[in-house]
């Protein structure tokens, strides 16, 4: 009998946006789809997002936004098709986005969205007919407990006050990682007699994709 491959979710994170990280240059371009990004000691993790800038020759990465995977020691893709483009000459930049992460994380669940049903049955069908509309990754939610000093908390906090648009990243025991854009909708305390302070069902409004590296 096979033994079992089920993943143990101790040991993941959540991780959230908190502005920009050290800029890395771009030693070398791959084209085609995924594009490989050559950069010495760029110190990226699957899963992380930069934007492109200042590239030469081949620019279509220039000014776009993208989360990376398969990363190396001296590379890394991603999801941006260059195939049958100019080939790179020189230059380039990746700026990443600087995460913070979220303390003392207790559960998680999420991407619960389902997409819409519309109904395409005409006066010609013989049974109803449907298709789907665009997906819906639904939301993601998770509890924690509570330090109001934590600074991923605290940028969760401020995110729900302000109505900020973030950046979260899932990362798993594995190394997967679920990257992600998402309104902060809420953030409860729940207390209760021997019991510590708890941010239960703080539920997160996502938007777009959901990028898996």
């Amino acid at each position: 009998m096979p033994s079992s491959t089920a993943i143990s979710a101790q040991g993941s994170t959540l991780s959230v946006s908190g502005g920009a990280g050290v800029v890395k240059n771009i030693t070398g371009l791959a084209l085609g789809f995924p594009t490989i990004v050559a950069s010495a000691a760029h110190g990226f993790s699957n899963g992380d997002i930069v934007t492109f800038g200042a590239l030469a020759g081949n620019t279509t990465l220039n000014g776009q936004t993208a989360v990376i995977k398969n990363v190396t020691a001296g590379t890394y893709a991603v999801d941006i098709d260059t195939t049958g483009g100019a080939a790179w000459t020189a230059g380039g930049t990746a700026t990443p986005v600087a995460w913070t992460p979220i303390g003392n994380l207790n559960n998680f669940k999420g991407f619960d969205g389902t997409a819409n049903e519309i109904d395409k049955t005409n006066l010609s069908s013989t049974a109803k007919e449907f298709m789907l509309g665009l997906q819906d990754f639904g939301h993601f939610t998770f509890d924690v407990d509570k330090d109001f000093t934590d600074p991923g908390q605290v940028a969760c906090d401020a995110a729900k006050r302000a109505g900020t648009l973030k950046q979260f990243k899932l990362t798993l025991p594995n190394t997967r990682t679920a990257t992600f854009s998402g309104y902060v909708k809420n953030s409860p305390l729940d207390g209760g007699v021997d019991q510590i302070l708890k941010t239960t069902g703080v539920s997160i409004r996502i938007t777009g994709d959901v990028a898996y590296a």
